[in-house]
């Protein structure tokens, strides 16, 4: 039987390992995704979201403008 990760035990991997165990975590979500339920408030902020950016789609930035911001 595997043993049970606490977060003792996940300090002791390298960080590579930690990288890698994150990234198979959302991997493994992703493949489930269809269960992930939307709450109604998230609806409401994505619907406010979308609306907003169709009466002005060019107020925002493009990710080339972000990317550059960020480095």
């Amino acid at each position: 039987m595997a043993k049970p990760l606490t977060q003792m035990n996940i300090q002791e991997l390298s960080v590579s390992d930690r990288i890698r165990m994150a990234e198979e975590l959302w991997d493994s979500i992703l493949e489930d995704q269809a269960s992930i339920e939307v709450t109604d408030a998230q609806k409401k902020v994505l619907e406010q979201r979308i609306k907003s950016y169709s009466s002005t789609p060019s107020e925002g930035s493009t990710w080339e403008e972000v990317n550059d911001r960020l480095k």
